[in-house]
């Protein structure tokens, strides 16, 4: 029950030896409204559907997947300590093949790290709350303890996430981040204290003050695509994609 467009492959600088992917909602066991691959076991689908749909996706990936709970917050753990059992986190990275890093998203910004020397990668969930915790910083500080380099030796893709022109929040958020270019004035908004916020801007900021320049992705704007990808800004109740980065063997 899968399809072609079930997987968006990464396109960024990361060394042969590393592999990465996104789900989309495309395809898959789950019915409405977590209708497709929903890979969330948490949102109220069904379970068996949710292990069927997640089969699916660590045969996609090759390896085991080291699942998180995710709390919007910038604890990092090793992917190979979740396979037994999932951590309360917002980040994972790995050093070896085996196991891969992954997050799951329905509008929060997946970041993929990887060394350029092949050595380690990490993935990262980053919304608002984690960006303001410091969960990129983190991680980029144990991948880059993992690999043995520097932070400039890493590179970056940012997956799919609620793009500029749909993230709205109000002032408690512009403050939490800092401000700056990343925010603009809502100006379709019935409230004069709302603002458009782009998170890829906000992760782009941050990996540069560390560094890192070679970041890729950073585009699509996962509410504007129904057929494509899960929205919880859009939907409300929905299903969750997963993006993933692991070491091959």
């Amino acid at each position: 029950m899968l399809a072609e467009t079930s997987f968006l492959r990464v396109e960024w600088q990361a060394p042969a030896c590393v592999g990465a992917l996104m789900s989309t909602r495309v395809g898959g066991h789950s019915s409405a409204p977590w209708e497709g691959l929903n890979l969330g076991d948490h949102v109220g689908d069904d379970p068996g559907a949710v292990a069927r749909n997640r089969q699916h996706f660590s045969a996609a990936v090759g390896c085991e997947v080291g699942w998180l709970r995710q709390v919007h917050a910038a604890a990092v753990v090793p992917a190979l300590a979740t396979l037994a059992g999932p951590f309360e986190a917002d980040a994972s990275w790995a050093d070896a093949p085996g196991v891969a890093c992954a997050v799951l998203v329905a509008d929060c910004l997946p970041v993929l790290l990887a060394a350029d020397n092949g050595r380690a990668v990490g993935a990262v969930h980053a919304g608002w709350r984690g960006l303001g915790a410091g969960v990129i910083e983190a991680a980029v500080e144990r991948v880059a303890a993992a690999a043995a380099c520097g932070a400039h030796r890493l590179v970056a893709w940012l997956v799919p996430c609620i793009g500029p022109a749909r993230f709205e929040v109000g002032p408690e958020v512009v403050d939490a981040l800092g401000g700056g270019p990343a925010f603009r004035p809502s100006a379709g908004s019935s409230r004069p204290d709302r603002y458009l916020a782009d998170l890829p801007m906000l992760a782009r900021e941050r990996l540069r003050r560390l560094g890192i320049e070679r970041v890729a992705g950073g585009t699509e704007c996962t509410a504007t695509l129904p057929q494509r990808y899960y929205s919880h800004r859009r939907d409300g109740i929905t299903g969750r994609m997963a993006a993933a980065v692991w070491l091959k063997r």
